[in-house]
């Protein structure tokens, strides 16, 4: 039986842009892009699991919005449960520690890149309903 993997992901959003990060290539899932964030530990919320990755992860700090999607996929490692939201930063910039790289792009740019599947839908629904 495939284990359960509930993960938060930051659409950080900053000059009318969208955060995008690279996964390297030791990583599952390699080279796709994805919303940076991470696990939930156990007993933590999921906005306070995502401002805690992100410092952890990119060495900056998020103010944590609305809720995008709640995607569930089925990957060969996994079930992952992935919630995104709304982030806007509010203290020092993306750091590479975690991605080989990232890029900010204008929410019609999304669909350009090659996402990880759980991503996908979070950006179809960013596309359609907002605009930045």
């Amino acid at each position: 039986m495939k284990k359960d993997i509930y993960v938060v992901g930051a659409i950080i959003v900053e000059d009318g842009k969208v955060l995008c990060a690279q996964r390297g290539p030791d990583k599952s899932l390699p080279y796709k892009w994805e919303f940076p964030g991470g696990k939930i530990e156990k007993g933590e919320l999921p906005e306070d699991a995502l401002k805690r990755e992100i410092e952890e992860e990119m060495n900056c700090k998020v103010l944590v919005k609305e809720k995008v999607e709640h995607t569930v996929y089925e990957y060969h490692f996994g079930i992952v449960h992935l919630t995104t939201f709304i982030c806007d930063l509010i203290e020092g910039y993306p750091v590479l520690t975690e991605h080989i790289a990232i890029k900010w792009l204008r929410n019609n740019e999304l669909a350009s890149l090659d996402w990880a599947p759980a991503d996908i839908p979070a950006i179809e629904k960013l596309s359609k309903e907002y605009t930045f």
